[in-house]
């Protein structure tokens, strides 16, 4: 299942070793556990970051410094081998609906608290579902569309328009959670033998690029103390998908993957304890109903699985 927490380029890593037979469930919840806390804690500084540092520098440090952890993953996989790859484009364009999905996200956060961005970012699988129809062909039946409408109620629970709470931080995050299921289409579109770690690389040098370009024209010169926050944003980011991608490979999918919404407890939990921020009950409400259809489009989608090979052997009858 996609998950806000974690960037695009993580999910190629998880799609990979997702279906790998599951070895621990307890040890597979609580790296999970310390994954999203891991998640939690860079949106947090990430938070801190953007009010005086610009999107781009942000997005720089994220994923520069994320390169140090992910080595270990890249290299493991094939090391400079992964850099050769046909597809080129298909990874650029990837990237750039995830390092979009990135900046909408990380400007959610400097314009509404912390836990209301994470609850909106929520909605990700819902998007997922619903572009998935027109744009991978897939058949979403009645159950899972009801999942998404009842999702979208969630949203709307969350947001309120026309109540004055629905503004330009809750339209980015909505934005971002868009922009991170078109990004995950494309991950699906990747040819089956292109190597997961190809993504992870493309994608983090990619942003990295795309990060630093913006410097020249917005750098802020940070402190002593911010410069090791933005650094630390990176390297958190780096263990936290390493720790994700660990998680899902130790613990079944289906037991594993619903800790994630544990980010919005976490979530609430730093918006309390640095800025004094507490989620209203509408944000709860709307959370609990978009965390429900997440779940049990989670739960269909394990169905399906479970019944594709029986499809396709009756359409090879045919």
């Amino acid at each position: 299942m996609p998950s806000p927490f974690f960037s695009p380029a993580a999910s190629a890593l998880v799609s990979s070793i997702a279906s790998s037979p599951p070895r621990g469930k307890l040890s597979g919840v609580l790296i999970m556990l310390l994954a999203v806390l891991l998640f939690s804690c860079m949106d947090a500084l990430i938070k801190l970051a953007s009010v005086r540092y610009p999107t781009g520098q942000i997005i720089f440090f994220r994923n520069a410094f994320a390169f140090l952890p992910l080595s270990f993953f890249i290299f493991k996989a094939g090391g400079l081998k992964i850099l050769r790859t046909r597809h080129f484009k298909q990874h650029l364009l990837r990237a750039v609906f995830g390092i979009t999905s990135m900046g909408c996200g990380f400007l959610s956060f400097a314009l509404m608290p912390l836990a209301d961005s994470v609850a909106i970012g929520m909605s990700a699988p819902i998007f997922l579902t619903a572009v998935s129809v027109p744009l991978l062909g897939e058949k979403v039946g009645w159950r899972r569309w009801a999942a998404v409408i009842v999702g979208f109620l969630g949203i709307l629970i969350i947001t309120r328009p026309g109540m004055g709470v629905f503004g330009a931080g809750a339209l980015l995050a909505l934005a971002g959670a868009l922009l991170y299921a078109f990004a995950i289409v494309q991950i699906r579109k990747m040819p089956a033998g292109e190597p997961a770690a190809t993504t992870v690389f493309f994608f983090s040098l990619i942003a990295t690029g795309v990060g630093g370009a913006s410097l020249p024209w917005q750098w802020v010169t940070p402190g002593p103390l911010m410069l090791v926050c933005l650094v630390v944003i990176g390297l958190i980011g780096g263990l936290a998908q390493m720790a994700l991608t660990v998680a899902y490979r130790i613990g079944p999918v289906s037991i594993v993957a619903p800790f994630e919404y544990t980010g919005l407890l976490f979530a609430t939990g730093f918006g309390f304890a640095i800025w004094g921020q507490v989620p209203d009950r509408f944000v709860f409400l709307g959370a609990a109903v978009v965390i429900a259809s997440g779940l049990y489009i989670l739960h269909r989608e394990r169905v399906r699985m479970r019944e594709l090979p029986v499809s396709r052997t009756s359409e090879t009858g045919h």
